[in-house]
């Protein structure tokens, strides 16, 4: 090939590399969001997954002036919503507010439908909120020790409940019951209210759940609290002692919940999401508003820190699920 040949061979080479890369430039200077998001809540309206899921989307509507859709999406404790997110489109226009029951369901599964860690992107964990241990009215027990005691004495024949197999509630109750050395049965209902109707009658023992979702009833004494299961008191139940405080340290369990996109979700766009939520959580408003429900703003919500947290807890619900037995559905 002749000296000239080359030159243009090159040169040709050379503009199609700066065409290339001007469009690469263009495509990661687009703006984000263009379009409506959408914002998966595995969990039915009234729970903390769906109250989350709204304070965050619409202050990131807000943001992004376009609108955050959330939608609820129940069922299988969580499974069905979780699924639905692994499976979509990881454009960035897609993401889900997970919680503990995101990591437990498929381990309580013979055929899981995603697997927890892998098809996901960790973008961001949001709060803590305390879970709080709760009798029936008709209950005599004033205290977790009170109720630990009872349930001894009548083995098998208390029950608690929960909102699904794999649910905050119920691995909240199975760590409570492991750590207070007691067997009590597990009834599983399709919603919330079927559990308060069946408690209030006096048909449900006791149950573990999040404060926001029982806060009204227990202020006005429908139900009893006796512990909160976190580290430290609830700033919404100020004096509900901790399960540490109330002889059971081993009982405890975080309700954490945060913000995940389907794996594959482009980078630019989980850090984008990633700091705009920590932005909205210094916000004095938003701590405000939610530590009025009983939550803590995460500290820390940075991708690589709730992929941490994600990973720690997997390997704790394996262990878990292992001292506790249960089976696989």
């Amino acid at each position: 090939m002749s000296t000239s040949n080359v030159l243009r061979l090159t040169f040709l080479m050379l503009a199609v590399a700066g065409a290339s890369a001007m469009v690469q430039g263009a495509q990661a200077a687009e703006p984000y969001p263009t379009r409506p998001i959408r914002m998966i809540a595995p969990l039915p309206p009234g729970t903390a997954t769906d109250y989350l899921a709204r304070v965050i989307g619409q202050h990131l509507a807000e943001k992004y002036k376009h609108q955050v859709v959330v939608d609820n999406r129940p069922g299988a404790g969580g499974l069905i919503g979780s699924t639905l997110l692994t499976k979509a489109n990881p454009d960035g226009y897609t993401f889900a507010i997970v919680a503990p029951p995101h990591l437990m369901g498929p381990l309580l599964r013979k055929e899981p439908p995603y697997h927890p860690l892998k098809d996901v992107s960790a973008v961001a964990e949001v709060a803590v909120i305390a879970n709080v241990l709760m009798v029936s009215p008709h209950i005599p027990a004033k205290s977790a020790k009170e109720l630990v005691a009872l349930a001894k004495s009548k083995p098998g024949q208390l029950n608690f409940a929960s909102v699904g197999v794999g649910t905050i509630a119920h691995i909240g109750a199975a760590i409570f019951n492991h750590a207070a050395g007691i067997d009590t049965v597990h009834v599983p209902f399709k919603t919330l209210g079927d559990v308060f109707a069946e408690t209030l009658a006096g048909n449900v023992h006791y149950f573990i759940f999040t404060v926001p979702s029982t806060l009204p009833m227990i202020k006005d004494g429908r139900l009893r609290a006796l512990a909160v299961t976190t580290s430290k008191r609830s700033i919404a139940l100020p004096d509900i002692p901790t399960m540490a405080e109330a002889g059971f340290p081993a009982g405890q369990s975080d309700g954490w919940f945060g913000i995940v996109a389907p794996a594959g979700t482009p980078r630019q766009i989980v850090s984008k999401v990633s700091r705009d939520i920590a932005e909205l959580l210094r916000d004095p408003q938003i701590k405000e508003r939610l530590a009025r429900q009983g939550a803590e703003p995460a500290v820390d919500p940075t991708p690589e820190k709730f992929t941490k947290r994600m990973q720690d807890e997997y390997g704790g619900f394996q262990k878990l699920i292992k001292a506790v037995r249960l089976e696989a559905q």
